[in-house]
């Protein structure tokens, strides 16, 4: 991931740091410096927002593990300035699961707190309520009202927080998932805004939040318009018949020709009429930079080679290859190759739709 870095690999599932949030951990640092003048206080500072981003990771996690017990992936978690992000494979089809997933990440943050009220109970460091606040008082006094804040701002219902998915979700329990994620998606533009004017009036940080919001909400609308231009669609719509292959004995200035010639990248390699691999734009640069044009295509070529029935469900074929590491899909018919097929070819088919949809409705 650009401008990242994976710290680690939590049951299966990488975690990244952004490096924005190293410019978060040196603008808290300089912040407390200017406040009190001594390195403890930067230490101490610099301490919560670490045990706080710590909570944030569990947060994201609760939703990562909540998934996997509904057969859904989850690729990494980010952790950005703003908080986590958890790169889910794949929305749940079932509203119910989605409520669940999205109550996982806030039903964290809550326990947390939680615990952190126990801890503070049993060594009598509980304040009284009035005098409880995110600046003052102990570490676990400020980590647990952080916790809680945590878990109810995410339930706000805006899009790309949790709330935000739970409320379409319920949405989508009584009409189509499509018109409950575009209802969803205008509330929360109308709650960023809202939020972008307060922002501008108490607190710019509100502006990036309502950015964030907004962008979330927009996207989301997006893919579920895409999801659903794509139902009853079949891999076989969108394959491309008229393509290039590649033979493993051949020398990668053959594939330099075919690249040069026309705008295929990627070209299955067939031995007879067999897809043995598949030998991707990456695949020959390298190849290239390694071993010069006269390098066999067997030497660079991948041997796992996704492959999708030509009636497979066109929806379902975009996931796998969001899902997975492969740009190209070889689209089979019974044993014969039919087809390639990528996320252009898809891009493409949706445009055209667009376009005829367009001018059905411009015609009445």
């Amino acid at each position: 991931m650009k401008w990242s870095w994976k710290i680690a690999n939590v049951a299966g599932i990488d975690v990244y740091l952004h490096m924005t949030f190293l410019i978060l951990i040196v603008w808290i640092g300089l912040g407390y410096w200017q406040l009190a003048g001594t390195v403890a206080a930067v230490i101490s500072g610099v301490s919560f927002i670490l045990a706080l981003f710590f909570c944030v990771l569990l947060h994201e996690f609760g939703h990562a593990l909540t998934a996997r017990q509904f057969g859904i992936r989850t690729k990494s978690i980010m952790l950005l300035p703003i908080g986590g992000i958890a790169s889910i494979e794949k929305m749940p089809e079932d509203p119910r699961h989605e409520i669940i997933i999205a109550l996982a990440g806030p039903a964290v943050s809550s326990a947390i707190a939680l615990v952190l009220w126990i801890l503070l109970k049993m060594s009598n460091g509980l304040v009284p309520l009035e005098d409880l606040s995110v600046t003052g008082g102990s570490f676990l006094q400020r980590l647990m009202i952080v916790n809680i804040l945590l878990a109810a701002f995410n339930m706000l219902p805006a899009f790309p927080m949790d709330g935000g998915r739970v409320f379409r979700a319920l949405l989508s329990l009584r009409m189509e998932p499509v018109k409950a994620t575009r209802i969803a998606a205008m509330i929360a533009q109308a709650f960023a805004l809202l939020m972008a004017v307060l922002g501008f009036r108490y607190n710019l940080f509100l502006v990036f939040i309502a950015v964030f919001i907004w962008i979330g909400a927009v996207t989301e609308a997006r893919m579920a318009n895409v999801k659903f231009a794509l139902s009853g669609l079949s891999a076989g719509k969108a394959m491309l018949t008229d393509f290039q292959v590649l033979q493993p004995d051949e020398s990668l200035a053959k594939a330099v020709k075919l690249t040069l010639s026309g705008t295929q990248k990627d070209f299955p390699v067939l031995a007879g009429d067999k897809v043995i691999g598949v030998l991707r734009q990456s695949d020959l640069l390298r190849g290239l930079h390694d071993h010069g044009k006269l390098c066999r295509v067997d030497q660079e070529m991948q041997g796992d080679v996704p492959q999708a029935d030509i009636s497979e469900p066109l929806e379902a074929v975009m996931e796998r290859m969001q899902a997975g590491e492969s740009g190209l899909l070889i689209v089979t018919d019974g044993s014969r190759i039919a087809g390639i097929i990528d996320i252009d070819n898809i891009m493409e088919l949706l445009r055209i739709q667009k376009a005829l949809q367009e001018h059905d409705e411009h015609r009445w």
